[in-house]
């Protein structure tokens, strides 16, 4: 149990890095090209790298699903919110967009007990509440209104969330997480190569390159995760994966001349605190993480009991 939440978190570590950088190639192309221009290549491209990696391991790995209802399901939630992201970081800065990443976790907590029966104690439920109170922190501005790009932004996280979910549930029936990689991104890449000709704008090969370069970068995280949420509860996964926040800012400022303020930096620390009490309630042994108003209730009616016997 320890081991596989010590892996777990140094997986999602590393996914957080990951994602960052797609997530900063995705803004970067969003400039100048529409949605299917991206990922009819990267998605076509992912598929293949998993194609590929399932045959040439040792003992080839077959893609096939068990669950190919609930694939078809985080197939559709994939599209969906590759697309909603896409959009989003087009219309919004990266600190707006992240003020509904932090909604992430709660979606999780909330998702985690109604498709998983996972169940979420109090005191999980407050350091998630922490973590989304730290991520309102990285937004210097508050949300003054409410623009297309919040509400495209709020589908992309719900969309994104319940996809995690649906990712944790299959992982429950079948240890194939290559097939949980190459079915949604095949799918992505199809229904946007359908969509290509309508949007097409001829790219220079640089830009291609860096498609490309996004395709092979999403492959690794996506496969990351997967994996990941394997060894960790949704709910304590997705608080971790606020840490991609301490990239942005770094890749932000080196690449887009974002500069952030000491609010920001106040922000990364209460998700971090919060990412790591998950972590730490994760690992910690069964009878520590018990649900404490039932620790509490118990003793009372302990006291209560010495009471009459006096």
């Amino acid at each position: 149990m320890k081991n596989a939440a010590l892996a777990g978190t140094g997986l999602v570590v590393l996914y957080t890095l990951m994602i960052s950088s797609a997530d900063a190639i995705t803004k970067f192309i969003a400039k100048g090209y529409a949605a299917p221009q991206m990922f009819a290549v990267s998605g076509l491209i992912v598929a293949v790298l998993s194609l590929g990696t399932a045959r040439l391991r040792s003992q080839k790995q077959s893609l096939r699903t068990t669950c190919p209802r609930a694939m078809a399901l985080r197939v559709c939630l994939t599209v969906i919110g590759s697309v909603a992201f896409f959009y989003a970081f087009r219309l919004l800065p990266f600190a707006e967009v992240f003020v509904f990443i932090g909604m992430v976790p709660l979606f999780a907590g909330l998702f985690s007990g109604l498709v998983l029966q996972e169940h979420v104690r109090p005191m999980a439920w407050a350091a998630l509440g922490a973590g989304f109170v730290g991520v309102l922190c990285l937004f210097p501005q508050g949300i003054a209104s409410v623009t297309p790009g919040h509400i495209i932004a709020l589908v992309a996280c719900f969309c994104g969330t319940l996809s995690m979910i649906i990712a944790r549930y299959i992982g429950r029936y079948e240890a194939n997480a290559l097939a949980q990689v190459f079915y949604p991104n095949l799918s992505l890449g199809v229904v946007m190569a359908a969509a290509l000709p309508f949007v097409y704008q001829a790219m220079p090969l640089t830009d291609l390159l860096w498609v490309a370069a996004y395709g092979g970068v999403l492959f690794v995280a996506r496969w990351l995760l997967v994996v990941s949420l394997r060894l960790l509860a949704a709910y304590a996964v997705t608080p971790l994966m606020n840490l991609q926040f301490v990239w942005m800012v770094v890749l932000g400022a080196v690449f887009f001349g974002e500069m952030p303020e000491g609010n920001i930096y106040l922000g990364v620390a209460i998700v971090i605190s919060s990412g790591i009490f998950l972590v730490y309630d994760q690992m910690a042994p069964e009878r520590v993480r018990t649900n404490w108003p039932a620790r509490a209730q118990s003793r009372l009616d302990l006291r209560h009991r010495k009471t009459k016997e006096i």
